[in-house]
């Protein structure tokens, strides 16, 4: 119906949102109005950490109690003024060799992809075309440890990257562990990048092997961290900071100051996710605490 669709123009961009009042998150009562109006009011510190990279989707058309799917591929119906870059997909499981990738440099095309219940939104550490200007570590708890556990490993983490001089930026990953996002010189490659953060994480593990692991097999992760080195290879993404998540409730993956961190390691705050609604507020608060990712860091040992 004609009435299920609100024309709408954003920065001379022309797009249509539908059916504003479908109900993403049923726990909470969060609709797709809901999800359109936060991405709104986070993309003055989200879209600098989007812009300049592929965008990987995943998009909960019936919310996130209903199937999804993954998206790499530009969608049908790609208006025109839609960024798209062509980019080799070595191993895709469609056997194409290049997707058109979306990348979201500006306001409506973030507000568009939200209207597709494009949920979480996931990028490499790359920009197109250079290479990684991120490090990023993820920390992965095996229950029964948690957030909390993860914090602990996280100051470990920023303090012995902090001997080689690389700055660490904690966030939550809106799920039930956490990130470190570290600045680099963008002039090594993902191997590299991705051999030295595996030589840190095996150093941790052999430092606390009670507490943490480097391997990736499940049989040895329950009571451990896994510090997750593997995010750093060419074809890896992360969840975007700030970007909703597919959970019972809206949480997003959310920037953290360090105090907040330490807090948490020591049991003296209570470890948490944050809500959409949360987050406004954090960033009315304190800006873009990940500001700092978007200076080049310094070249890896």
């Amino acid at each position: 119906m004609a009435g299920d669709r609100l024309p709408v123009s954003i920065d001379g961009r022309d797009l249509e949102l539908s059916n504003l009042d479908k109900v993403m998150y049923p726990a909470a009562g969060f609709t797709k109005g809901e999800v359109i109006d936060y991405y709104s009011r986070i993309a003055p510190v989200m879209l600098p950490h989007l812009a300049g990279r592929a965008v990987t989707r995943i998009r909960f058309p019936n919310g996130v109690d209903g199937v999804h799917f993954f998206e790499k591929n530009k969608p049908g119906g790609t208006p025109d003024w839609v960024r798209l870059e062509t980019l080799p997909v070595p191993g895709s499981t469609k056997s194409r060799e290049t997707i058109d990738f979306v990348v979201v440099d500006e306001l409506a095309t973030l507000v568009w992809l939200a209207n597709l219940a494009a949920l979480e939104l996931h990028t490499p550490q790359w920009r197109i075309g250079e290479n990684p200007d991120l490090l990023v570590v993820d920390l992965d708890p095996g229950a029964p440890a948690a957030l909390r556990e993860c914090c602990a490993v996280a100051v470990l983490m920023r303090d012995r990257l902090a001997e080689d001089g690389v700055e660490a930026w904690p966030k939550t990953s809106g799920k039930k562990g956490m990130q470190l996002c570290c600045p680099i010189s963008g002039t090594q490659d993902s191997e590299v990048v991705s051999a030295y953060t595996k030589k840190i994480a095996e150093e941790l593990a052999a430092m606390v092997p009670g507490s943490i692991t480097a391997k990736m097999a499940k049989a040895i992760r329950p009571g451990k961290v896994f510090i997750d080195w593997s995010q750093n290879a060419a074809a890896k993404t992360t969840v975007t900071p700030y970007s909703l998540r597919a959970q019972e409730q809206p949480t997003a993956s959310t920037p953290l100051l360090w105090e907040e961190v330490e807090a948490i390691a020591t049991g003296d705050e209570e470890p948490r996710q944050f809500r959409a609604d949360e987050v406004l507020e954090r960033v009315e608060q304190h800006g873009d605490l990940l500001e700092g990712l978007l200076r080049k860091g310094p070249v890896l040992p």
